[in-house]
């Protein structure tokens, strides 16, 4: 593999990094030495990172001739990052790099620490999106270091082997060929995995009613064979066998899951469709939209406001219950918000905003409260709350000119933030 650009690298992380030591490194000095970037985000207050460290700096030190990792922080002490930073032998963000390590966890979308995400350096493309499985499934570095870089592989292979049905029978995965597949990361002790299971056999038989071509994966996460079983049974789908702990960890590190339930729905090659399978299948009872290809503009929901955390979204508030008033304000953001994802599409990077139109309701009366935003509607704003931020355009009418400048200004940080 080529060597990094390094243009690439100083727009990621800027122009410096710094070791343990505190000495500086250039960062286009990495350009002849790694091909893969492992970035770490973590707090020196965590106790689930301090205990990673170990693991890691063993792996580390096993490839460390073709991979850097850089911690990118979100402690709110120095002290603590300084005392956390003594014990890696690698680089880190500087502290003072607020804007970037924020740009960097919208970015990557992080809701969760620690996380480690291992990128091309060359490309920036994401090669896995859930390192820390790979040093949980191999924490002697030997098999995965002979594997390393990791290149992605398809779902195909991923999922080849022998899948099980509740009564006992086997089949193997190349009979997904050709269908759309719902792969169901899921436990009988999550609670939530509970509820959404019963909705889903309903989905599924529904999907099946309609003559599509559509079948769910099981990819359990109990904690003994016995629960498997006991949960596998309500199921009316295929499921990874529970002793193939080895696979099933590989697609919990294809998708990068780190939370059930979760339900991802992939078309008949075997490529991501949604990585909201959940809030779709929720929201769309009788399956109509199936396979619920994502749409560039959604109406806020309750089942769907879990995605204001996953990174900064631009939300046009409008003052009324009335369907149409919602769908006019839907096609007014529409065409901003399809070229902001063909542009990053073409990038092969995932956009850097979601939009949405939120009505009036009890949820959105409760998300201006807690942002604090004025009661004037039709109201245009961005809400990051990972940075607690929020950017806001009050004006009398909006207009496809003033949603389209509000956009292009946040995306060249022209806008100045105010705190939620």
């Amino acid at each position: 593999m080529s060597g990094p650009d390094s243009g690439l690298l100083l727009e990621l992380l800027g122009e410096k990094l710094v070791t343990a030591e505190r000495e500086e490194v250039d960062v286009q000095s990495l350009g002849s030495r790694v091909s893969m970037l492992g970035l770490l985000f973590g707090c020196g207050m965590s106790a689930p990172c301090l205990q990673l460290l170990p693991s890691l700096s063993d792996f580390y030190c096993k490839t460390r001739d073709r991979l850097e990792i850089v911690f990118i922080s979100s402690d709110p002490d120095q002290k603590k990052w300084q005392l956390f930073l003594k014990d890696m032998p690698w680089l880190a963000l500087p502290y003072q790099e607020k804007h970037k390590k924020l740009k960097l966890w919208n970015k990557y979308r992080i809701s969760n620490i620690p996380s480690l995400i291992f990128i091309e350096a060359s490309t920036g493309k994401v090669v896995c999106r859930n390192g820390l499985l790979l040093i949980r499934d191999d924490p002697e570095g030997q098999y995965n270091c002979l594997e390393f870089p990791w290149g992605p592989k398809p779902f195909s292979e991923v999922i080849a082997g022998p899948l099980l049905r509740n009564n006992g029978q086997s089949q193997d995965s190349s009979t997904l060929e050709g269908s759309y597949v719902g792969v169901y990361f899921s436990a009988h002790w999550c609670p939530p995995c509970r509820s959404l299971t019963r909705v889903l056999v309903e989905s599924y038989r529904k999907i099946k009613e309609l003559g599509q071509k559509f079948e769910i994966v099981l990819v359990s996460a109990d904690r003994s064979e016995e629960s498997f079983k006991q949960y596998f049974s309500e199921m009316p789908w295929l499921a990874v066998p529970y002793i193939d702990e080895a696979r099933r960890s590989r697609l919990n590190r294809l998708y990068g899951i780190q939370g059930i339930p979760n339900l991802i729905i992939l078309d008949p090659k075997g490529e991501v469709i949604t990585r909201q399978g959940r809030v779709e299948v929720l929201h769309d009872i009788n399956c109509k939209e199936f396979p619920w290809h994502p749409k560039p503009v959604v109406e806020l929901t309750e089942l769907n406001a879990v995605q204001l955390n996953e990174g900064p979204c631009l939300v046009l508030f409008v003052d009324s219950e009335d369907e149409g008033e919602s769908e006019a304000a839907k096609q007014l953001v529409q065409p901003i918000a399809e070229k902001i994802i063909e542009q990053y599409k073409a990038k092969d990077e995932e956009a850097p905003l979601l939009f949405f139109v939120a009505s009036e309701d009890d949820m959105t009366d409760s998300l201006r409260d807690f942002t604090n935003l004025p009661e004037a509607a039709p109201l245009l704003t961005i809400l990051d709350m990972s940075a607690r931020a929020k950017y806001v355009m009050d004006v009398e009418e909006i207009t496809p000119d003033i949603v389209e400048n509000f956009v292009s200004d946040f995306l060249a940080e022209k806008l100045k933030p105010e705190p939620i």
